[in-house]
């Protein structure tokens, strides 16, 4: 009695660890005596005891992060960068045969493509195309990882570090660039303010009468500012008639005696 049941023990064991269930994005890459029979899953199925041998794989999309790497730029500036790879196992027997421990291989692949890349690029181009050089750090990653089963899917360049001498030179920048814009808004608009002077003189000079409503408006502006001290500034075609009496006066001097 004790011996059968010691077998119906055994051979419960056995089926227990022959019966496997996986979720819906895992699968299994079984070895049959240490030749790839190929992938199981997912929900319920069954090893044979002893001569399979399962190593579980998840399908779903890893976030991985890449520590900060140091980068010379291509224009001799040394920064710290550091990024995200979003990345998949699309099949199973491929990442567990053609690489080992696939993760830790996608990491170092990431921080030498990172390197890699933005020692081309200028700093510059590194602070203002950060789309442009994700899509070149995927398509890079993508490629080398095809031959392992691993789709990467995206990169994304999260921080850039800078010196802070650099930081500094950069601020310098952007305030010279705005004081170059702001005289330039500033010259354009004293442009297009005497253009817009030269056309109202040329109308206020075909009708008289315009400059005395001028004159008239420009008073009642100065009366509300509460001013102590009022300035009327007198026309001098009003003086001319005088002036001119004065010169002829001269020119003509004393009559002279004979």
């Amino acid at each position: 009695m004790p011996f059968f049941f010691t077998v119906a023990v055994i051979v419960f064991l056995l089926l227990a660890s022959a019966v496997r269930i996986l979720r819906e994005y895992e699968r299994g890459v079984v070895f049959r005596l240490g030749r790839l029979v190929g992938s199981r899953g997912p929900g319920l199925f069954l090893l044979i005891p002893i001569v399979d041998r399962m190593v579980k794989v998840s399908l779903r999309i890893i976030a991985m992060d890449v520590p900060p790497q140091d980068v010379i730029t291509r224009d001799n500036v040394s920064v710290k960068v550091n990024a995200v790879i979003y990345f998949r196992v699309m099949d199973p027997a491929k990442a567990i045969v053609e690489v080992e421990r696939y993760l830790y291989a996608t990491s170092q692949l990431a921080q030498t493509t990172l390197r890699s890349v933005l020692g081309q690029c200028e700093l510059d181009e590194l602070l203002a195309e950060r789309d442009k050089i994700n899509k070149q750090l995927q398509s890079i990653l993508d490629e080398h990882t095809d031959p392992w089963g691993i789709k990467v899917s995206a990169v994304e360049v999260k921080h850039v570090d800078l010196p802070d001498e650099m930081k500094r030179a950069i601020a310098r920048q952007a305030e010279a660039e705005r004081e170059r814009r702001a005289k330039i808004i500033h010259a354009e608009g004293e442009s297009q303010a005497s253009e817009k002077l030269a056309q109202a003189a040329k109308v206020l000079g075909t009708e008289p009468v315009a400059m005395q409503l001028r004159f008239l408006q420009t008073l009642t502006e100065v009366a509300t500012e509460n001013n102590s001290t009022t300035i009327f500034p007198v026309p001098i075609d009003l003086f001319r008639p005088f002036f001119e009496a004065q010169i002829k006066k001269t020119q003509g001097g004393p009559e002279s005696k004979e």
